[in-house]
């Protein structure tokens, strides 16, 4: 008899104490607010948003390149042009469509310092490079000097291959030389409802 009550009184203590823990650890649990989420998911990004054309409107999130600039200056409705060739390696033909706007790249071919340098040589204030796979829709590639100790003078982020590809096939599918861009844009000041990611991709 004594042992069955001891039982009993073991038993609930157990759960007399099981029950304090839970309320100790829900007391530090902390949900993180509207402004606490966005700095998390910006924080290290930097953020654009296409205004034109409209089938591409949304905004984007970049990694930036350890070798440029910080993106500083905000820029509105400026182009990005699509560089010829594509991968930005070498001569830029179409320098002179390239000139005073934001070259868009793909990677591949040279180092991420060359495709920069390029651009800059056509006479770009920033470039965007993004992956040749389609499908990469989650590796931000890590954008790393080459060890060449060449200056870059302008800023350069990375875009995922997903969006990158989108916008490129979009431009040929519309026959648009360029995209129309904000850059940078500021998520913390913009309500969660209203960012506008794009449908093919959650950030």
């Amino acid at each position: 008899m004594i042992q069955t009550e001891m039982k009993i009184i073991l038993l609930l203590l157990f759960f007399f104490f099981a029950v304090i823990l839970c309320k100790l650890d829900t007391a530090y649990d902390h949900s993180l607010s509207e402004e606490e989420y966005k700095y998390s998911l910006g924080k290290d990004y930097v953020f654009f948003e296409i205004s034109e054309p409209e089938v591409i409107a949304y905004t984007y999130k970049a990694n930036p390149a350890s070798f440029s600039p910080p993106w500083n200056e905000t820029m509105t409705g400026v182009p990005l042009i699509p560089t010829d060739p594509p991968c930005g390696c070498g001569f830029i033909r179409n320098h002179d469509d390239v000139e005073g706007k934001v070259a868009f790249v793909e990677r591949g071919d040279c180092s991420f310092v060359s495709k920069v340098i390029r651009a800059e040589e056509a006479g770009a204030i920033g470039v965007i490079i993004t992956d040749q796979d389609a499908e990469n829709d989650e590796l931000y590639i890590s954008m790393v000097d080459d060890t060449t100790k060449r200056p870059v003078h302008i800023p350069a982020i990375f875009l995922l291959g997903k969006n990158g590809q989108i916008i490129k096939k979009t431009l040929e599918m519309k026959r648009l030389p360029y995209a129309l861009l904000n850059i940078p844009v500021n998520i913390s000041r913009i309500p969660m409802h209203r960012l506008n990611q794009p449908p093919w991709l959650v950030w």
